[in-house]
C-alpha cells in the first residue's frame, strides 16, 4: 500500500469507548497472567487503530491546511483527544493495580508502567473541556503561521519560501526579506500573544485542578521525563552558558571576520560565507535519488528502510501553499508506517530536515517490533538522540548532495550544533519562567525573553529592529506554544550526538552498532537507560559539555575557512 491509499475512517467515538470499555472490564476479570496478556494485545489493537488514524489525519490536513475535510477531522480530534485520554486514563489504572502486575511487568518491561504512572498524573475528568481548549489554541496557533503571506518586491511568499531570500549573497537583499518575514509576525503578534496568554492560562488551570502547584511537573510528566528533575535540567543549563556560550560568541565572531562587516546583524547570523552558503544540488527528485544511494551505502537496514519509504511514498518534502511550516516524523502503527513530513525550499536545511527526520523514522522503523505504541518510540529526549545522530553518521555521503561545498557544508554543520545549544536552553528556561509566574502580562514574557537572549546569545544585533527588540523573536518557536517543556530535549540529543560523531570518526562500526542497537530499542527504557545502552555519557554529569567541546573545537580550528 502506499500513502495515499491508506484508508481514513474517522473513529467513532462512542463505539470506542463501548469497546473500550467492554475490552478493559475483560482486562480486569482475567483471572490469568496469560488471559490478562492476551486482553492487554486486544486493548492495544483498539489503541493502536486510534492513532493511527488521528496521525493519517494529522498528516493530511498539515500537507494542505486548507482542505476542508482534514479540517473538520482535525477539529473533531482536537474535541475527542481528551476523550480518549480519559479511556487511556482508566486503562493505566487498571494495568497499575492489575493482580498479575510482576508477570506482565516481567513480559513487557517496567518501562511501560513507568509510563503509566506519568500518564495519571497529567488527566483526571474534570480538565475534559480545558484539554479541548488547549488543543484548540494550538491548533489555531498553525493555522496563523501555515496561512501566512509574506510579501516581497511584489511577489507573496510563505514562511518557508522567504527563507531562500533571508540567505541572499546581498546583505540588502536579505536585511529587506528577514524584515519583511518579521512584518508578518508583527502583524500577527498580537494574535499570537493573544493564543499564548489564554495556553499558558488553560495550563495553569489544568495543573492546579491535578493538584500541583504550577504546569512546570505537568509538563515534565507529559514528556514522560522519570529519571531527571528540573534541578538536573538547570545545571544542564549552567554548563551550556558557562562552556558553550563563549564557544558559540568565538564562532559568530570568525563569521564576521570571514564576510569582512563591522557588525553581524541578526539578518546575517544564518549566512555563513562570503560566497553564499552551501546549497543542495539538483531538484528534490534528485535529492531523494541521492538519499536512496547513501542510505543503501550505510547499512543494509538503513538500503531496506529507505526504499519502503519510497516505494510507499512516506514522504511530503516540498514546500508549497497552504502547507504546515516545519518537518516531522509520524508513525501509523496499523500500515507499520512511518511519515516524513518537511517544506524543501532550495537551502542546506533541505538535507539537514531529511537526514534528521529519517533518524526519527528509522528508529520507529527498527522498533515496530514492539506491542505498545509506548514502545516505538522512546520519550522525546531520546528519539532526537537517533534523529541528530543521523545527520552525522551521513556526513561521508555528503558530496553526493553539495559537490564541492561538501566542507563547507560539514563546517557549517557542525558550528550550528555548537551555535544552537545556547538558544535551545534557552527556550527551556523561558517556559520554566513562564509558567512559574502564570500571571505575567504580553509584555512580562517578552522583556523576560528579551533578558534571556542578552545572557545565551549576547552577540544578537537587532540593528534597531523595535520588534524583535521589544522581546518577541520567540513568538516563532511554534514548540513553544505547542509542545511546551519539549524544546531542551533538542539540546541534551544534541550533546549525545556530538558523542556518537566523535565514536563514529574513531572506530565507524563500534558506532554504528551502539547506534542500531539504541534504535531497536525503541521506548522500553527510560532516557539515561537509553543513554546508557548507546555507551553515551549523559548530559546531566558535570563535565560531559566541556569533554565534547574540545574535539569539535579541534575540528573546527583545523579548518580553513578563508576560502569558503
Amino acid at each position: 500500500m502506499t500513502f495515499e491509499s491508506f484508508p481514513y475512517t474517522r473513529p467513532d467515538m462512542a463505539e470506542v469507548s463501548l469497546s473500550f470499555e467492554k475490552q478493559l472490564l475483560s482486562f480486569q476479570s482475567a483471572k490469568t497472567p496469560e488471559a490478562q496478556s492476551r486482553q492487554l494485545s486486544r486493548l492495544n489493537a483498539l489503541r493502536e487503530e486510534f492513532w493511527s488514524m488521528y496521525n493519517l489525519c494529522y498528516v493530511r490536513h498539515t500537507s494542505n491546511t486548507a482542505d476542508p475535510f482534514y479540517e473538520k477531522e482535525n477539529e473533531y480530534f482536537d474535541e475527542n483527544l481528551p476523550a480518549f485520554e480519559a479511556l487511556n486514563n482508566r486503562f493505566f489504572q487498571a494495568l497499575l493495580t492489575s493482580p498479575f502486575r510482576d508477570v506482565l511487568e516481567q513480559k513487557f518491561g517496567k518501562q511501560l508502567f513507568t509510563l503509566a504512572e506519568l500518564s495519571l498524573k497529567t488527566f483526571k475528568p474534570s480538565i475534559l473541556e480545558d484539554l479541548q481548549q488547549e488543543n484548540a489554541l494550538s491548533t489555531e496557533y498553525v493555522k496563523i503561521k501555515a496561512r501566512a503571506k509574506v510579501e516581497f518586491d511584489g511577489v507573496t511568499y510563505n514562511l518557508s519560501s522567504i527563507h531562500p531570500l533571508e540567505l541572499s549573497d546581498d546583505r540588502h537583499t536579505r536585511r529587506r526579506a528577514t524584515e519583511a518575514k518579521w512584518q508578518f509576525f508583527s502583524d500577527n503578534a498580537q494574535g499570537m500573544e493573544a493564543i499564548f496568554d489564554k495556553m499558558v492560562k488553560v495550563r495553569h488551570r489544568i495543573a492546579r485542578e491535578l493538584g500541583y502547584r504550577n504546569f512546570v511537573e505537568v509538563g515534565y510528566a507529559r514528556m514522560r521525563r522519570s529519571d531527571y528533575t528540573p534541578e538536573m535540567v538547570a545545571n544542564f543549563r549552567r554548563q551550556v552558558r558557562e562552556i558553550l556560550v563563549p564557544l558559540a560568541s568565538q564562532l559568530y565572531e570568525r563569521q564576521r571576520q570571514r564576510l569582512k562587516i563591522d557588525n553581524l546583524k541578526y539578518y546575517d547570523e544564518e549566512y555563513k560565507f562570503p560566497s553564499g552558503n552551501p546549497k543542495p544540488i539538483g531538484a528534490p527528485a534528485e535529492i531523494v535519488a541521492n538519499a536512496a544511494v547513501m542510505y543503501r551505502e550505510l547499512s543494509p537496514d538503513t538500503g531496506r528502510f529507505f526504499q519502503h519509504m519510497q516505494e510507499a511514498q512516506l514522504m511530503d518534502l516540498v514546500n508549497r501553499e497552504g502547507k504546515a511550516t516545519g518537518g516531522y516524523c509520524t508513525y501509523m502503527s496499523k500500515f507499520g508506517a512511518p511519515f516524513i513530513f518537511s517544506n524543501f525550499n532550495g537551502t542546506s536545511g533541505d538535507i539537514d530536515v531529511l537526514t534528521h527526520e529519517a533518524g526519527h523514522a528509522f528508529q520507529v522503523w527498527s522498533s515496530s517490533r514492539f506491542p505498545f505504541d509506548e514502545y516505538h518510540w522512546p520519550t522525546s529526549d531520546a528519539a532526537e538522540i537517533h534523529s541528530m545522530s543521523m545527520e552525522f553518521f551521513t556526513w561521508p555521503w555528503m558530496h553526493l548532495f553539495f559537490g564541492p561545498d561538501t566542507e563547507k557544508y560539514r563546517y557549517m554543520h557542525l558550528g550550528g550544533g555548537i551555535q544552537f545549544l545556547p538558544y535551545g536552553v534557552a527556550v527551556d528556561e523561558f517556559q520554566h519562567i513562564i509558567y512559574e509566574n502564570p500571571d505575567m502580562t504580553p509584555a512580562e514574557r517578552n522583556a523576560a525573553w528579551r533578558k534571556l537572549e542578552q545572557v545565551y546569545l549576547p552577540h544578537r544585533n537587532y540593528d534597531g529592529n523595535t520588534f524583535l527588540e521589544e522581546g518577541r523573536f520567540w513568538l516563532k518557536q511554534s514548540h513553544i506554544f505547542n509542545s511546551p517543556f519539549y524544546y531542551i530535549d533538542y539540546t541534551l540529543a544534541q550533546i549525545c550526538a556530538f558523542q556518537f560523531w566523535m565514536k563514529d570518526r574513531q572506530h565507524h562500526a563500534r558506532a554504528w552498532r551502539d547506534y542500531v542497537r539504541l534504535c531497536k530499542a525503541g521506548g522500553s527504557k527510560s532516557f539515561l537507560e537509553l543513554v546508557k545502552l548507546a555507551n553515551l555519557r549523559s548530559p546531566f554529569d558535570d563535565g560531559c559539555v566541556e569533554s565534547v567541546v574540545g574535539e569539535i573545537r579541534k575540528y573546527l580550528d583545523g579548518v580553513d575557512d578563508s576560502g569558503f
